[in-house]
């Protein structure tokens, strides 16, 4: 069996077009099977050998289907003689016989049709699944995707796949998708990027479509209670923690709350900001019901326009998973979690200026990180830190890997890259609106009293949970301080 179709392809192996494209059909074929068999065995799993199966392959059978009539088209115009003369002498005999069933000339390419649907679906189907992983998304364009294959990877968002997000439901979405990938190929291949790749926002799916497939902003209740620890400068790196209760709520209920208001399904909220970049608001209206108000920027000339958005969740999430550290903060929180040993003399401040001298690259940043720490304890406190050597090898560990998360020299990407507009401690955020230069036809502005969002618990405190501490059981506080207890340990229990 396998002798005749030998046979039949060297019959088709005309002149050189021919044999170019009996060539490329059969060892893109063949090529594919085995990948696609060491992928299934999890032998291979690199993005750029999926690139290959499911993408160069396939593109290289099609183009051999194609060269394979070209190449008798031009054999057959060479030669002057006629389909079924050629066909005689380029194929066996017992081909072209004709069988009860019909001519196994027709049965053979009937046969090899079918295979060529089925490789195609199949390859077609593998492609779209490869390029759904967010394995194919972080590393294909290594360089490019780089720090955000990183710190996804580090995100609340991890399991979920960065199309869920960037491309969402449905045949337009994919097509779109599809569409800016096509420009993303060349902008890589001809190195015309940004760096570093500025947020996407603006070609994310509406946030209905997308973020409340797992969020129902309109089932936020309540309060929730978050706190924020704090090390400071001096020998002991001295802890203080600010503690708010924060009203996470959509607007309705007893405990009605007022973050999640923006984004109800009963109101709605429009704006348009200064050359869309969602920074600088020109105007905002908001409408509840048969409720309106529309706020405009008194600082800015009215007749500057920007394209109209109504707000969703990205407008406050716009580093949902994504998120790049600010460095002080980084080592608060890894302090705070017991990653980096407090008793080791002046901890904050000497991190922070190791983690920020300013390095040319990642190597450099990693010997420098190192020589920096372990140099100035050596020289200034090598008797107080005689002991906690091991420890200080393991703040120049987290420190290393705390630089390679969120500093990338190749893409630009430096310490706080990106603003955050989820509160206000990583850009202006809530600010942006909730400011006085956004006033109504009475000059009023929309409100920015810090207590619409969230209630101070505890400020610079030096113990985590100093406002559980009850008051005296007369005094005014006592009630108050009851509601914030059972709220904290309803948060502590999610």
């Amino acid at each position: 069996m396998f002798r005749k179709y030998r046979r039949f392809l060297k019959g088709l192996s005309t002149n050189w077009v021919g044999t170019a494209g009996v060539v490329l059909t059969t060892s893109a074929f063949v090529l594919f099977i085995f990948m696609e068999a060491l992928r299934l065995l999890g032998i291979v799993t690199n993005a750029y050998v999926g690139l290959i199966s499911y993408m160069v392959l396939p593109g290289l059978f099609l183009l051999g289907l194609a060269l394979i009539p070209v190449g008798w088209w031009i054999y057959r115009k060479g030669t002057g003689r006629s389909t079924a003369e050629l066909l005689s002498e380029r194929f066996d005999p017992e081909i072209l016989q004709p069988k009860a069933t019909g001519s196994r000339l027709v049965a053979t390419i009937a046969v090899l049709t079918l295979v060529n649907v089925l490789f195609l679906g199949a390859g077609g189907a593998r492609m779209l699944h490869f390029m759904d992983e967010p394995v194919f998304c972080g590393t294909a364009c290594h360089r490019v995707m780089h720090p955000e294959w990183i710190t996804y990877q580090d995100s609340p968002h991890a399991r979920v796949k960065c199309v869920g997000c960037h491309v969402g439901e449905g045949a337009e979405a994919l097509v779109d998708a599809k569409l800016n990938g096509l420009w993303q190929i060349v902008s890589a291949t001809f190195d015309l990027y940004e760096r570093p790749i500025p947020t996407p926002v603006h070609q994310l799916r509406p946030a209905r479509e997308t973020c409340e497939k797992c969020h129902w902003p309109d089932k936020f209740h309540g309060s929730r209670v978050k706190t924020f620890p704090r090390f400071g400068f001096d020998r002991e790196s001295t802890p203080s923690y600010t503690a708010l209760s924060l009203k996470i709520g959509s607007g309705t209920g007893e405990q009605r709350g007022e973050i999640h208001w923006h984004v109800a399904e009963a109101n709605e909220v429009r704006y348009a900001s200064r050359n869309d970049e969602r920074e600088t608001m020109l105007w905002v209206e908001v409408r509840k019901g048969d409720d309106f108000w529309r706020f405009t920027n008194r600082k800015i000339e009215q007749e500057e326009t920007g394209a109209v958005r109504t707000m969703d969740c990205v407008d406050c999430h716009n580093r949902a998973t994504h998120v790049y550290e600010d460095p002080e903060r980084a080592i608060d929180e890894r302090i705070h979690r017991g990653e980096l040993d407090l008793s080791i003399p002046y901890l904050k401040r000497e991190a922070l200026a190791a983690l920020t001298s300013g390095y040319a690259d990642t190597a450099a940043a990693t010997a420098g990180i190192r020589n920096a720490l372990t140099g100035v304890y050596a020289r200034r406190f090598r008797a107080e830190t005689a002991a906690l050597q091991e420890s200080i090898e393991d703040a120049v560990g987290v420190l290393q890997a705390l630089y390679r998360r969120n500093v990338h020299p190749l893409m630009n990407v430096s310490w706080n890259p990106y603003p955050d507009h989820r509160g206000h401690r990583g850009g202006s955020g809530c600010f942006r609106c909730h400011n006085p230069d956004l006033v109504d036809a009475y000059g009023e502005p929309i409100p920015y009293d810090c207590t619409l969002c969230h209630s101070f618990l505890s400020y610079d405190s030096s113990a985590p949970f100093a406002f559980l501490e009850a008051p005296d059981s007369t005094s005014a506080d006592f009630s108050m301080h009851a509601y914030l207890r059972d709220e904290f340990l309803r948060s502590a229990s999610r």
